[in-house]
């Protein structure tokens, strides 16, 4: 009975203790906007938390010991990463555009490890269903996209200016990895001799140089090529 006591004696007081330190850690962030090395220290709390209230064994005081040092270390940490950016570089991911000019950059896709499944499954989050109409998009250091549209995209729209539009149905993926994508090109009406058409239209003598091309109902195509690396760019952090 005695030890049961305790473990509900550790519960209470380790929550109390733990909820502080998240605080004390996130501010006011939500946890999927966390930095990297934030959301590493919680997880390593909630590992040293989970042995001490599973085990009337372990003594109470050096855990929570433990987890004060690692809170006040993170502190420390943070603090380190805004006054000095060599650090910032070295512990947080920078950010990292991914779509330039309605490509998919395939060198940046690599770095993060991104599929361009992900890409599209962002911007379509995004309300963006067309590439081609993305200037840039940019995967900042927690993992969020951020768009800038095209200049032309942006407002005043088409129905603002009453100017009839037709619409392009929902752009679907044709080329992949340099072969085509034939269950897309049929719900497009389309063939791939036509595809390779549009393709050589627009310079290109090889399928295997297309990393991903994209085509609408009305026949606009939009092509990314493995070796468009965009315009270098460097983003302050």
């Amino acid at each position: 009975m005695n030890a049961y006591l305790i473990i509900f004696g550790r519960i209470i007081s380790i929550m109390l203790l733990t909820l502080f330190i998240t605080l004390f850690i996130m501010g006011k962030r939500p946890i999927g906007e966390l930095p990297v090395f934030d959301f590493i220290t919680i997880i390593v709390i909630g590992a040293i938390v989970g042995a001490d209230i599973a085990d009337p064994e372990i003594k109470h005081l050096p855990t929570a010991f433990a987890v004060v040092v690692l809170a006040l270390f993170q502190r420390l940490i943070s603090y380190t990463i805004v006054q000095n950016k060599k650090v910032r570089q070295m512990i947080t991911f920078e950010p990292t555009v991914i779509v330039q000019e309605g490509k998919i950059l395939f060198k940046s896709l690599q770095k993060i490890h991104y599929t361009v499944d992900e890409v599209l499954m962002l911007l379509r989050e995004k309300d963006i269903f067309d590439i081609s109409k993305v200037a840039f998009a940019i995967v900042e250091s927690n993992g969020n996209l951020s768009v800038l549209k095209k200049a032309d995209e942006e407002n005043p729209t088409k129905k603002d200016m009453q100017i009839p539009v037709v619409e392009g149905g929902l752009p679907l993926t044709v080329v992949l990895d340099g072969a085509f994508m034939q269950e897309n090109i049929r719900q497009l009406h389309t063939s791939e001799d036509q595809i390779w058409q549009k393709l050589k239209e627009k310079g290109y003598s090889s399928l295997k140089d297309i990393f991903h091309a994209s085509m609408d109902q009305k026949g606009e195509i939009s092509i990314s090529p493995y070796e468009y690396k965009g315009i270098i760019m460097e983003i302050d952090r």
